[in-house]
This record gives structure tokens, C-alpha cells and sequence, in this order.
């Protein structure tokens, strides 16, 4: 069993609001709502030193819309190395940029309870273990974590005591500024 204090750091991501708003701007996002993601945000801090690490919630998602800026522990990578046994392919990272996803269910081809997360809305670009590059609609989703681990084949995961905040906010921002899709850029940690 993974001790829960080395897989998620102590507090929240921060950042000034001001440079995660910058960002947005210069990648040309005109949404109300959005997200931006920072791979190897605590890449200095976790893991191994300046090594952006598998497995743990080394990662940020930063929602921002006019009326509020919330950070979440995040992972950006698959969980493991190798190959992803059910479809016979490399684990998938997405790769940075700028994707679009929309609220809908993840787990739905799992024999579990699907639940309400962040799906694509359109294709998007990974990068497989192997080397190979891939792009489509790949269930690359944006969903809950685990306690034990990041619980991820390619997906975006956010930490399980903080996933609940995570997903209503974003639903609730959506339907208060009327938007449908929320564009979700990719960054890495400089």
C-alpha cells in the first residue's frame, strides 16, 4: 500500500491568478469557464527531484472562470509504464495543448458505477509508451483519483477529497455562464 503523504503534497497548488489568466489569453481561449493543467508542477518538490513522476499528484488544475480561480492536486500522466492490456496499445499521455471537453460519465465500459466527470468533446493528441502517437476520441477523461494510487491509463485525474469541489464547481460555472464545452489547456512546468 502507497502511503497516502508521498502521493499528494501537503496543500493546494499556487499560483498567481494573473499568470494562469495570461496563459489563457495567449493561447487565445475566449471561454468564460476553463482549465489549465500544469505537468510537473511539484517536480521539484515530489518524486524524484526535477522529474515530473508517475503515480503521484504531482500535477495542477487550475479552474478559472470571471468570478472564481480554484487550484486541485492533480495527476496528468498515466499511473504505470507499459502497455495498456485491454486495448493492446501503450499507456497514453495526453500531450500538451489545447483540448476540449464537456460534463459526462466516466466509468461506463468499466462493469462499475459510471459517475459524472469531464469527457472529450472533441479529438485529442497522446503519446503511447512504445512511442507511437495516437489521436481521437481515446477516453482520455478528466475524473476522480484514488487514495492508493492516480488510477489512470492516460486520463487526467483529480485527487479523490477534492474531485466532489472539482467536478460541481465546473458543472456549476458551465451552467451559470451558459457554456457547454470547457477548453482544457495542457501545460508544462517550466
Amino acid at each position: 500500500m502507497i502511503n497516502m503523504n508521498s502521493i499528494v503534497p501537503a496543500s493546494r497548488p499556487q499560483r498567481l491568478e494573473t499568470l494562469t489568466r495570461d496563459i489563457l489569453r495567449a493561447h487565445g481561449v475566449k471561454h468564460d469557464v476553463a482549465l489549465v493543467g500544469v505537468r510537473g508542477y511539484y517536480k521539484s518538490t515530489m518524486g524524484k527531484p526535477n522529474q515530473n513522476d508517475r503515480s503521484i499528484y504531482d500535477d495542477a488544475i487550475f479552474l478559472v472562470s470571471p468570478r472564481l480561480y480554484l487550484a486541485f492536486n492533480a495527476n496528468t500522466d498515466p499511473s504505470l509504464y507499459g502497455v495498456n492490456e485491454k486495448i493492446g496499445k501503450g499507456l497514453a499521455v495526453l500531450q500538451p495543448g489545447l483540448w476540449l471537453y464537456k460534463v459526462g460519465l466516466h466509468g461506463v465500459s468499466r462493469g462499475r458505477k459510471p459517475y459524472t466527470a469531464l469527457v472529450q468533446a472533441a479529438p485529442v493528441e497522446v503519446l503511447r509508451d512504445g512511442g507511437v502517437r495516437e489521436k481521437g476520441f481515446l477516453a482520455i477523461n478528466i475524473h476522480k483519483g484514488s487514495f492508493h494510487g492516480t488510477s489512470s491509463e492516460g486520463c487526467q485525474t483529480v485527487f479523490p477529497t477534492q474531485f466532489d469541489e472539482f467536478i460541481e464547481t465546473v458543472c456549476a460555472e458551465l451552467s451559470h455562464y451558459n457554456q457547454e464545452i470547457i477548453p482544457y489547456l495542457l501545460t508544462e512546468q517550466a
